[in-house]
Formats: C-alpha cells, structure tokens, sequence
C-alpha cells in the first residue's frame, strides 16, 4: 500500500509541476492568460484537485492491470495522452477555451504521461 500512495504522490507532483512550468513558458512566449473570472489562486487550486483525481486513477488502474501492462509503461503512458490530448482539442473546438491553452496541455501532458509511467511502473512492477 505504500507505494501505491508514494506513487500517487510523485504522479500528482510530476502532473501539477509539468503543465505549471508548460503554462509559465506559454505565459511569457505567448501571452497566455488565466481564465476569465478566476484569480491565478482559483485557478491554480482548481487544476490541483482535478489533478488528485487523474493522478489517483492513473495510479490504481495500472496497479490493477499491473500483470497486463506491467512493463507496458510507454504504451499505457500513450493511451492516457491520446485521450486526454483529444479532449484538449475538443475543448479548444468549444467555447471559453483557446488553442494556446490545448496546446500547452498537450505538450505538459507529453512529458508528464511518460514520465509518470515510467515511475509507476518502477515503483510498482520492477522494484
């Protein structure tokens, strides 16, 4: 059980870290603002508890499915990245969300998916 919790740790820092950094570059390069309506604060609270929510799933289901995909970490690290990168580009076609947001979703979600399969699949398959 502990590291399945030290996993989800590490996946929740790695996933909230990558795309504030990702979002900061955007910031400066692009002029990329906070929504309209939330304070930097809301928004940055916001994006943490949905990111507890991804990093609690990514975590269990590859401990669940750990005898399927356990050594699969790039694989499953893709599948997770086609989704929700799907879902940026859905969000980007709506209302009230900018390319610039989806794409540097996009690329955080291109280092952070990787990145945080290889350790779960480390902490919880080879070690």
């Amino acid at each position: 059980m502990g590291k399945i919790i030290l996993s989800m740790i590490l996946v929740l820092v790695i996933i909230y870290i990558v795309p504030f950094l990702m979002y900061s570059a955007f910031t400066v390069l692009t002029d990329l603002k906070v929504p309209e309506g939330a304070s930097p604060l809301q928004f940055l609270i916001s994006i943490l508890v949905s990111k507890i929510g991804v990093a609690i799933t990514f975590v269990l289901i590859f401990h669940f499915a750990r005898n399927s995909i356990g050594g699969q970490w790039f694989l499953y690290a893709f599948i997770w990245w086609l989704m929700l990168s799907i879902g940026e580009i859905g969000q980007a076609i709506g209302p009230n969300y900018t390319w610039k947001e989806a794409v540097a979703d996009i690329l955080s979600e291109t280092i952070y998916f990787p990145l945080s399969a290889y350790i779960v699949n480390w902490l919880l398959v080879l070690k």
